[in-house]
């Protein structure tokens, strides 16, 4: 966060928020001065959860494309605007509605488990949402004879295969910016600090899950490093989750596994757009209703079977 012109700029976005009744869910991803703007900051589950209990009727997500869209199919009835439209998750554009109807075809009892990193037409089409923090949960719920399909990641669904010990088909998907951590430069960090927990995200490549001394969800690597008598950890998810490990660990350190751990779709939100959009409330996120009514059977069965 830098100058005067950022200091006069949050005051305005504050003026605006207030004065329009806007409630600012933000991702842990995005940048530290979008962080400290938000009402709420959390992982996808808890921003899917921030929305549906929303006590405002306008919202503001910064986050990428497929959280927005969450947003407005859990609330038809809100306003829900993104500062940036053009923020996308490149693992969630790869999977397509023909790729889940094409399984469904083939395996007409198969039971189509939907990461909410998906378009929200893919989740219309999907049969339950998870997300990382609630999968494993999730997946232990549903028969163990189920033929699962575990849709878009395929380390995250992989991870969880072999975690709950059951065959899981997976789509061959995964997120550029945790696949950008490489285990010879993993294994020199772990050397040059003998005394760090590793913590990943399950996105990451098998062989970096397999060095970890801990593995989940965003918030998940949050709460283990705050509740851990550890003073230093080896971070494996993006870099915008430094902000709130500081914030709550000011005596920890916090060592990020690759320079590469940046998201620049959720860095793409700025100060500046987020003004804009609360000025003029736009972008405004609309999901067909033919297309929402489906998606949310989907959501809220996910915070049915997660509670």
């Amino acid at each position: 966060m830098g100058g005067l012109r950022d200091e006069l700029l949050i005051q305005d976005i504050l003026r605006l928020k207030r004065d329009k009744s806007v409630y600012i869910i933000a991702h842990y991803y995005q940048r530290e001065e979008v962080q400290a703007l938000a009402d709420f900051v959390g992982d996808s589950y808890a921003m899917a959860i921030a929305a549906k209990n929303s006590p405002h009727d306008i919202i503001l997500v910064a986050g990428v494309d497929f959280m927005a869209e969450t947003a407005a199919v859990l609330c038809p009835d809100k306003i829900v605007l993104t500062p940036e439209p053009e923020a996308t998750c490149p693992m969630a554009s790869n999977i397509s509605v023909k790729d889940v109807l094409c399984y469904k075809k083939k395996y007409p009892e198969s039971i189509v488990v939907c990461y909410v990193n998906t378009p929200a037409e893919v989740k219309a089409v999907s049969d339950i949402c998870c997300t990382s923090s609630n999968a494993a949960k999730i997946l232990q719920k549903l028969p163990d004879n189920a033929k699962v399909f575990f849709i878009p990641d395929q380390y995250l669904g992989s991870y969880l295969a072999g975690k709950l010990g059951r065959h899981i088909d997976v789509f061959s998907a995964s997120c550029p910016t945790h696949a950008s951590i490489s285990e010879e430069h993993l294994l020199q960090l772990k050397e040059q600090f003998p005394d760090a927990k590793v913590l990943v995200h399950p996105e990451c490549h098998p062989e970096i899950v397999a060095l970890a001394d801990y593995v989940g969800s965003t918030k998940g690597i949050l709460d283990y490093a705050t509740q851990s008598e550890s003073k230093i950890f080896i971070i494996g998810t993006e870099c915008g989750i430094l902000y709130s490990l500081g914030n709550n660990n000011p005596d920890k350190t916090f060592i990020l596994a690759s320079e590469e751990l940046i998201c620049p779709n959720m860095k793409s939100i700025t100060l500046d757009k987020v003004f804009y959009s609360l000025q003029y409330l736009q972008t405004r996120v609309v999901v067909p209703e033919e297309i929402r009514a489906k998606a949310a059977i989907a959501l809220e069965r996910m915070i049915e079977y997660a509670s």
